[in-house]
This record gives structure tokens, sequence and C-alpha cells, in this order.
């Protein structure tokens, strides 16, 4: 792991070590009977549309006053998920964030995904507690827990999307039993961006695994390309906050993709 990782990691630590210190969750399952999974297999190209105000690369990358309106225009524009960031320190993300989106969404189709640095089991039952559709665990920072918490997570009644970023990854995702894997663009060690990543590694994820790409979208071209080689969805953040027009940069996005 690299020092940005790791300096995050170690917090992420500290914060669910208060977490479990200060807060008791009662452990039910969810409810729901939204599905991560299925609003990931509509006709053509899902898009995933992230909530973030900032990243530990870019630093700030837009002022969300309201999550929730945000969240409206990513539906307006077609968006089948939608990603909210709820680290706080680094992405000045919060939990509250994600309760109120996934509220103001219930009574809709579209799902939400907690976009977080998951390390153990209580925060499944957070992400539960707010409302989440799925969570996002990291293959290179869960390594032997990762089957556990997939575990955990199916038992909560919760879609995981497993992220990998390398060929070993994809098969620890495989068999730990990931049934959503997102390849990410983004080498976590150096942080260096590259798409190639995701056309190179889908080879190797069968096609009864629903296929996301992660991280570099940023112009409709690129995600037509994505869609040609073989992906369900990819994860969008950066460039849709920092649109003037995020709900049109979705749709055109998804453009010929029906």
């Amino acid at each position: 792991m690299n020092n940005i990782l790791r300096e995050i990691i170690l917090n992420k630590e500290r914060e669910v070590d208060l977490l479990k210190r200060n807060v008791i969750f009662d452990k039910k399952p969810r409810t729901s009977n939204k599905s991560f999974k299925r609003s990931l297999l509509n006709s053509g190209l899902t898009v995933i549309a992230e909530i973030k105000r900032k990243s530990p690369i870019n630093g700030q990358l837009s002022v969300i006053a309201d999550p929730v309106e945000l969240a409206f225009d990513y539906v307006h524009g077609g968006a089948g998920a939608i990603s909210v960031l709820t680290d706080e320190h680094y992405f000045d993300g919060s939990i509250n964030d994600l309760r109120a989106t996934a509220a103001a969404l219930k009574n809709t189709s579209t799902t939400t995904l907690r976009k977080d640095f998951i390390i153990d089991s209580v925060q499944i039952d957070e992400a539960v507690l707010a409302g989440a559709d799925a969570v996002l665990l990291i293959a290179a920072v869960l390594g032997s827990k990762l089957k556990s918490l997939l575990e955990y997570a199916k038992d909560m009644n919760i879609d995981a999307l497993v992220e990998v970023h390398s060929h070993e990854e994809i098969d620890s995702a495989l068999n730990a039993g990931a049934k959503i894997i997102g390849i990410n663009n983004r080498d976590l060690k150096t942080f260096d961006l590259d798409i190639n990543r995701s056309l190179n590694l889908i080879q190797y994820i069968p096609d009864c695994i629903v296929r996301v790409s992660e991280s570099g979208i940023t112009t409709p071209d690129v995600a037509r390309q994505l869609y040609s080689h073989g992906f369900d969805a990819v994860l969008v953040g950066t460039s849709l906050v920092c649109s003037e027009n995020p709900e049109e940069l979705i749709r055109s996005m998804r453009a010929h993709h029906e």
C-alpha cells in the first residue's frame, strides 16, 4: 500500500473503533426489494453516478450543498444507480449524504451504493441502516477478509461491488463469491489512471458476473468503448461533479446503448 492509502486505512481503523464503541447496531438484514445488481442490468450501459465533493488526489472538486438535488439530476439523466461517498476526512462525504439520498430514492427504481473504505462488518450494518442497496468492498484493502465480508453482506441482504485492480484480485474476488466486479482504472498504489486496465482485464471476468469499469470515464466515447468490450456499467464521479450539465453527460454516455 502506498502512503496515501495506508494513511486512509489507518484513519478508517480509528473511525471504525469509535463507531463500535459509540453505536450499537441491531444487525437486522435489509428488507427492501430493490436490487443494485438488477439495476446494473437494465438495457444498454448503466451509469453509476457518484456524489463526490473532493478526493485526496485532486482536492476540492465540487461544492455539493444538497446531495439529493444532485442525485435527482443524475436520475433525470438516466443513471441506474447513485454512488455516495461517505468518507468524511479525505472525500468530504458523510453517512448523512447516503441516508438522505437513499430516503429520497426509496420509491424509485434507482439504487444506492455506499462508497467507502469498508474494513469491518459494522460499516455494512451502518450502510443497511442508512438505506443503502449496496456496499463497495476493495480487494486490495481487504485481502483475506474479502470472503467473510462478502458473506456477511449476503446475510444482511445487501449487494456488494467488489473492486479489483489485477488478474490476481479478480481470481480472489471470484473465489470469494463476488457477483459484481468493478475494475478500477486507477492504481491505488500509484494513483495512476489507465483505461486500458479495464480493457485488458475484462477477459478474466466470466459473463455471468456483472462487470463494472470505474475511474477515468470522462467522455461518452470512453463509455462507448467500455460498453463495446462487454461492460454492463460504468462508475462516473469526477467528470460528473465537475460538469456544468451532469444530466446531459449521463444521457450522452448512455446514448446508442439502448
